[in-house]
């Protein structure tokens, strides 16, 4: 049996303590008036991207505004001037409250997904009868445990947008409904009640479906013989159709609808994609951490060279769909549809290109080689890599429609990150201590155990 020592769950509460706080100062420190980001934006000196932002609005304010002076005069010259600029202000102030909501959603979605890719990850090995993973299912029970804690605190998010708490999603805002015919035409899906139906349907059965394999595993340590794994079996297989369909439109409501005026069919194969990789990549770091401690003695280097072989071929097949998705758009130019990628390329380039390179071009050059996928350090520095290169994804994804070109990575952003890594630490290191941490009685164990490759 697994002990969750008193030195990582300290460490997993620390993160917690401190990234609350941190994310309660990012929620005070938001601008509440107009005059509060006059002041903020005062304080910048003219200098950083914020700064740079808001005088290259305000200068083409003023040139706009001197061509109506030609016109209008000079009367019509400075209230267009004062006009443009209190636009600008306000546009601005909706950005900088929104920042630490933002961050709180890219936070809790990221590690949410991790969970739920391990789920899929784990029913795929179920419904596959894989021989060289029941070693490991212990681990991606575990992991899995964070899909309940998880998914509730990502549906209160969800929750509070409705009630208009916070501005994620412009779409649930009737003033904006009101002069967007688009948004308008989109009403009978995107509407608040029908969002948090369908959100409500999605984690229901996610966490029931976990639950139920759960409880089959551990009724299968003390069975006299397979019925628990049949069930085990046919729960999984009727998981992953139910998964394919609700993540594909989880990926629309929760991420896409962002930008309601987006659109792409390769999205919902994107996400999961993200979320797959990051998964694996976690039960990876986690086994490789737990052997070290002199626990998992029946997880040999095969194991985890499969594991890196997946973190490496899932590595190519989101870059397959992230390629696919952006020359396909890029190279037809459609308007409505390249003003995505024109939005992050112009105002988010850094992060942008800094996840492709994390999560492609690092990993492809260190995995490559199949010796260096027995090499631990090499697969836990590649893993915690990726894991950042998928935060920036999704960060990416959330951020332009959310806070436009107000990014950037502060205190709220941080605050979040360490508030759900203790978090997801502390469910899923204390979830191992609930049950030994090699299944008994599946039929795939022996094969497991003596797998090599």
């Amino acid at each position: 049996m697994y002990t969750l020592s008193s030195k990582l769950k300290l460490t997993a509460i620390i993160f917690m303590i401190v990234g609350a706080v941190g994310l309660i100062y990012g929620f005070i420190a938001a601008p509440s008036t107009v005059d509060d980001v006059k002041e903020m934006m005062a304080s910048h000196g003219g200098h950083g991207e914020e700064s740079e932002a808001a005088t290259a609005h305000v200068e083409s304010a003023g040139h706009e505004a001197e061509a109506a002076h030609a016109e209008e005069g000079e009367q019509g010259h400075a209230a267009a001037a004062e006009g443009h600029e209190m636009e600008h202000l306000e546009h601005k102030l909706h950005q900088l409250q929104n920042k630490p909501w933002a961050a709180l959603y890219v936070a809790a979605f990221f590690f949410f997904m991790i969970s739920l890719g391990v789920l899929a990850f784990y029913a795929i090995q179920y419904a596959a009868q894989a021989g060289w993973s029941p070693v490991l299912f212990r681990v991606m029970e575990a992991i899995t445990a964070y899909v309940i804690p998880g998914g509730i605190i990502v549906f209160v998010l969800l929750l509070l947008s409705g009630f208009h708490m916070n501005h994620l999603f412009i779409w649930m805002d009737p003033e904006v409904v009101a002069e967007d015919e688009i948004i308008q035409n989109k009403a009978s899906y995107l509407n608040v009640p029908f969002f948090l139906i369908r959100a409500a349907i999605y984690l229901g059965g996610w966490m029931l479906f976990r639950q139920l394999l759960r409880k089959g595993s551990i009724k299968q340590d003390n069975a006299t013989d397979n019925k628990w794994f049949k069930k085990n079996f046919k729960l999984a297989a009727g998981f992953l159709v139910f998964f394919i369909v609700t993540e594909s439109m989880m990926s629309w409501d929760w991420i896409m609808s962002v930008d309601p005026h987006w659109f792409s069919t390769l999205f919902g194969w994107y996400v999961f994609a993200s979320m797959f990789v990051s998964g694996i990549t976690v039960i990876a770091l986690m086994s490789i951490y737990l052997k070290s401690r002199g626990y998992l003695p029946f997880v040999n280097d095969s194991h985890l060279h499969d594991l890196a072989k997946f973190m490496f071929g899932i590595s190519i097949f989101w870059t397959y769909l992230w390629f696919s998705q952006f020359m396909l758009i890029w190279y037809s130019n459609i308007p409505e549809e390249v003003v995505y990628f024109i939005a992050r390329i112009e105002d988010y380039a850094l992060p942008f290109f800094g996840m492709l390179v994390l999560n492609f071009v690092f990993p492809v050059l260190v995995l490559m080689n199949s010796d260096y996928k027995r090499v631990n350090w090499f697969v836990v520095m590649t893993g915690l890599i990726i894991l950042i290169g998928h935060y920036l994804d999704i960060y990416v994804m959330i951020m332009p429609a959310t806070v436009g070109e107000s990014w950037f990575i502060g205190i709220p952003e941080i605050s979040a990150v360490l508030f759900f890594a203790g978090l997801f630490a502390f469910v899923v290191f204390n979830a191992l201590t609930k049950a030994p941490l090699l299944v008994k009685r599946n039929p795939y164990l022996k094969e497991s155990e003596n797998y090599h490759y």
